[in-house]
């Protein structure tokens, strides 16, 4: 079975726009298009919810009730309980916080495993612990390949590693980490894992269950929705790390880690992913399914297109003798966010596609530690092109004949 882009087009607004037709979007690790259903519940919720949630008025229940249905079908899909589910302005700033509850968990003297492979909101917050005498330890990648070695981690671990943190996938090198295996092994030295999920959510919601990750992080504006970080705690873990909300809502662990007020209409049109995922599913499907088996079904679909779609811009790159492909040159281990070393800065090189109706990046990305040490310097920084399952072949070919002629 492959993905129908025609129906997945039609559920984005974005490709109805007349700005933005015959452009190719080719920067979506920095935020994706927002799927239909987000938008209309964003736009109903101001409409007619914009009141405080939760009181005993129809406006009010109504707004609670589909905040609350956000969090049961997106923790559904995942494969996790709703109390293990939670919402904050960002992932960045979900991780400060949980940095900060660690802080106080930990003794000096106790260490965690960081990675350099990670964007710096998953490993500054947590490489500051070191300030409270906490042990940092780096998991440091090839600096030929970028490749993040599980062997390399069981160097690290010992009794007095608590947390390891690591992404599931790099926002530059683009290689898929076995975070199954990688939890494994932290466990196995009784260690708890994070994992930073914001470069591979967009292409398709895993099963964190399944995964055994203890904490997982994406973000909404990543993955078709609104600019809210998304957070999966383990109960086990949640209750040993101490509150950092008001005291009185401490034992309800959707709000232990969330000390700021939600965004009511942002974390109510959340639903509007699950509204998506549900109608690729049944548009695809017609056997009925719980959450997480239709939330797996679309998972593959996405990624089975963005292999194929992948594959002739790997290949094109890998033909040119003047750039470096950060990563695995194969389709199938990697997710379609492909960050290239130029020969010169890469900002210059996004603006001239920019004249070809190519829409890219170039910089560091804030994965200044990975560049670093992969030899690249993150003033030139690198070029970016990354998109998900609602590229078309026909925006593949756009791009790799704008890259003939710019570069």
């Amino acid at each position: 079975m492959t993905l129908d882009l025609d129906f997945v087009r039609a559920q984005f607004p974005a490709f109805e726009e007349p700005s933005l037709d015959g452009w190719a979007f080719f920067e979506n690790a920095g935020g994706s298009y927002m799927c239909r259903p987000v938008y209309d519940r964003l736009t109903r919720f101001y409409r007619e919810r914009k009141v405080q949630p939760y009181a005993p008025y129809p406006a009010s229940e109504a707004g609670g009730a589909e905040m609350d249905e956000a969090r049961v079908r997106l923790a559904a899909m995942m494969g996790i309980d709703t109390p293990d589910l939670s919402f904050g302005p960002s992932t960045t700033a979900n991780t400060y916080v949980l940095a900060q509850a660690v802080r106080e968990w930990l003794t000096p003297g106790e260490a965690i495993v960081v990675t350099n492979q990670d964007h710096e909101a998953n490993t500054g917050p947590w490489r500051r612990l070191a300030e409270a005498g906490i042990e940092v330890r780096e998991w440091q990648i090839d600096p030929a390949t970028g490749h993040l070695d599980p062997a390399r981690l069981e160097a690290l671990l010992d009794e007095s590693v608590r947390l390891v943190c690591f992404p599931h996938c790099s926002n530059v090198v683009g290689e898929i980490n076995p975070v199954s295996e990688i939890t494994a092994i932290a466990h196995a030295a009784g260690a708890f894992t994070c994992v930073d999920g914001v470069s591979y959510a967009p292409h398709g919601i895993p099963n964190v269950g399944d995964l055994g990750a203890d904490i997982y992080l994406f973000s909404a504006y990543k993955t078709y929705g609104p600019h809210q970080g998304i957070m999966a705690i383990r109960p086990t873990l949640a209750r040993e790390l101490p509150n950092q909300a008001h005291y009185f809502n401490g034992e309800t662990l959707y709000k232990r880690f969330t000390p700021a007020g939600p965004d009511h209409a942002q974390v109510a049109a959340c639903a509007g992913m699950a509204d998506y995922i549900d109608a690729l599913y049944a548009h695809h499907h017609d056997t009925p399914a719980d959450p997480a088996t239709r939330a797996a079904a679309v998972h593959d679909l996405m990624r089975a297109q963005e292999v194929t779609t992948l594959a002739p811009l790997l290949e094109y790159l890998g033909n040119r003798n003047d750039l470096r492909l950060l990563g695995p040159a194969t389709a199938a281990s990697r997710a379609p966010t492909v960050a290239v070393d130029l020969n010169r800065a890469a900002e210059p090189v996004a603006r001239q596609l920019a004249a070809h109706k190519v829409m890219a990046g170039g910089g560091d990305f804030y994965a200044v530690r990975a560049l670093h040490a992969q030899g690249i310097d993150p003033a030139k920084g690198v070029l970016r092109l990354s998109f998900t399952h609602y590229t078309t072949p026909a925006e593949v070919t756009q791009l790799i004949t704008a890259l003939d002629q710019v570069l």
